[in-house]
């Protein structure tokens, strides 16, 4: 069986906020690697939570990089596009733009496209990007 996971239920996982809601999560895990259950993490999702732990929680993101490598090297964890996700990381590890960015770019790269359109200066010197 598989259940896919919200935002939140990770963010609860991981930043262990509030002691209720992060047995629960924790519990998610622990039942899915017990039973063999497998738990799927979206592609909006994987971005959402690089989104809320910067944004709400103020993480660098020194400390975003490997709870995203935990998250694609789980077992019991299915991530959307996850070699995708693996090369996003990488290129936002790389410094240019957010997780986001570069996560729409390698899709829309996979999809067929030489390059992303956009007007962020910050991605003006990756390869995966050129403004309109």
């Amino acid at each position: 069986m598989m259940h896919g996971l919200d935002t939140n239920v990770i963010v609860r996982y991981v930043t262990q906020d509030d002691r209720k809601q992060f047995r629960r999560a924790d519990a998610v895990f622990t039942e899915a690697a017990s039973s063999g259950d497998k738990l799927f993490v979206n592609a909006i999702v994987l971005c959402e939570l690089v989104w809320v732990l910067r944004g709400a929680y103020r993480e660098p993101r020194e400390r975003i990089i490997p709870v995203i490598e935990a998250l694609l090297e789980t077992p019991e964890v299915v991530v959307e596009d996850a070699d995708l996700a693996r090369r996003a990381l990488a290129d936002w590890q790389g410094g240019r733009g957010d997780f986001a960015n570069c996560f729409i770019a390698r899709r829309n790269q996979r999809s067929g496209c030489q390059t992303t359109l956009s007007f962020d200066k910050a991605l003006a010197k990756s390869t995966l990007f050129s403004a309109p």
